[in-house]
């Protein structure tokens, strides 16, 4: 049996340690902030801190995703060292790059045409990406095959739960996904939009709710409604945040107290650069193994 190599992009924002450690590649996305491009490479170029402390000083980044050539260019070592490929990419419903990868992926196949290349779309997020990989990694480890862990893949990344809520306004107006009029009132009014990522990968608001500590009760509530087996919930539980560290700390904890059954304490984790350059700071998401989603 031929060795597998996962990988996956920055966008799974999980840190460079935790990559490392559990022997998944990643390929960086970029962004562009103040006329200068930088990698989003987990905070090393710039910190997490610098990022969100710009941004609400009034910079407006842009991102750009990995293309064909940068797939290529990632994953031919891996392939001229005869090893087959498992990659996930961030969700087609927030980005283009899995057309990339599909597109890369074929063009390499031509040259290795011995070689397995499985390009799968996440549609999944930020650390939610992230826990769908460190469970294939655990597969992996525990000795499933390359065949075994795609499936495995392909049949649970919908049940991958995404439920969010964000503070700062002006990014979702900046997206398009509010009106200027109602983020100018949503703010005054201490509006937190309720988001979850749908079954097409792509964000939806469900709800909006005055206050922060009713926004973070309404993630809690989630879980608790959703979690696979409720509070007997054995799996994984990570948390995403955006410059607002105490918040995910405080949800954690209730989470932790909720589920005594945890696989392990929940995992805490900045949002990268490329997804806080749509969010803002101010943004807190859970991430945990439910019901799979349907809409």
């Amino acid at each position: 049996m031929r060795d597998y190599v996962l990988s996956c992009c920055s966008t799974a924002d999980l840190t460079r340690e935790h990559f490392e450690g559990r022997n998944i590649k990643y390929v960086c996305f970029h962004y562009t902030m103040d006329g200068v491009e930088y990698p989003d490479d987990l905070g090393e170029t710039m910190s997490f801190e610098e990022f969100y402390q710009r941004v609400s000083g009034g910079a407006m980044p842009t991102t750009s995703q990995v293309n064909v050539e940068q797939y290529i260019e990632f994953w031919e070592p891996f392939l001229k060292e005869g090893k087959d490929i498992l990659h996930l990419t961030l969700s087609s419903g927030i980005s283009g790059t899995y057309n990339s990868a599909c597109v890369a992926r074929e063009e390499l196949k031509e040259k290795y045409p011995e070689s397995t290349i499985y390009v799968v779309d996440s549609l999944c997020a930020a650390s939610g990406y992230g826990m769908l990989m460190t469970i294939l990694a655990d597969m992996r480890d525990n000795g499933a095959t390359l065949d075994e862990v795609h499936q495995w893949a392909e049949d649970n990344k919908l049940n991958v739960q995404h439920w969010v809520y964000v503070t700062d306004l002006s990014h979702l107006k900046r997206g398009g996904r509010i009106s200027a009029v109602s983020a100018v009132a949503g703010s005054l009014l201490n509006i937190c939009p309720i988001i979850k990522v749908n079954v097409e990968g792509r964000l939806l608001n469900v709800k909006n709710i005055r206050g922060r500590k009713k926004a973070m009760d309404e993630l809690f509530t989630k879980m608790k409604e959703l979690a696979i087996d409720g509070e007997n919930y054995s799996g994984k539980c990570y948390i995403s945040h955006s410059a607002c560290e105490d918040e995910a700390k405080k949800l954690a904890g209730m989470i932790e107290a909720a589920f005594p059954n945890l696989q392990e304490p929940v995992c805490i984790n900045s949002i990268g650069a490329v997804i806080g350059s749509h969010t803002g700071p101010g943004t807190v998401v859970v991430f945990f193994m439910g019901e799979k989603r349907v809409d």
